[in-house]
């Protein structure tokens, strides 16, 4: 896949220009992982978000009583670690490779700073997606414990 389809299609750069997507692309570094292997971990600091670019991922969250359990599998486009874009926290959940290969596109929290310094409209727009979505993931888990 094209990168430069693969951003236009990201929900959390959408609004952003045909120019922006090309400084996003420019700041993106391509990775492989292996079937099996691990992107992120559980609990230690998260710099990077990555871009599901060809492949599969599952999310783990740890369970006390059994085996990490499989939230969630995520594909082509979706990403994963938006929040390491705000803070260096620690990681809600671990991320594994499905795939040989997994190919993901990888923005670093620093390199995405500094755009975002010389764009502002890149950082604005990014963290009113981000902020959106929390708002709707927020909304629609307190409709679903009433």
């Amino acid at each position: 896949m094209d990168l430069k389809k693969l951003i236009r299609g990201v929900e959390l750069f959408g609004g952003l220009s045909e120019p922006e997507w090309d400084e996003i692309a420019g700041i993106c570094q391509e990775r492989q992982f292996k079937k099996g292997e691990l992107l992120a971990v559980e609990g230690e600091s998260g710099d990077d978000l990555f871009i599901v670019m060809e492949g599969t991922v599952e999310v783990l969250v740890e369970n006390e009583e059994a085996d990490p359990r499989v939230v969630i599998n995520l594909g082509t486009g979706q990403i994963i670690g938006e929040m390491s874009l705000v803070d260096r926290g620690p990681r809600s959940a671990s991320v594994r490779a499905i795939n040989s290969p997994t190919i993901v596109q990888v923005i670093r929290h620093d390199d995405f700073h500094e755009l975002c310094k010389r764009n502002n409209h890149i950082g604005y727009v990014v963290m009113h997606n981000m902020a959106a979505d929390l708002s709707f993931k927020l909304r629609h888990r307190h409709l679903s414990e009433a």
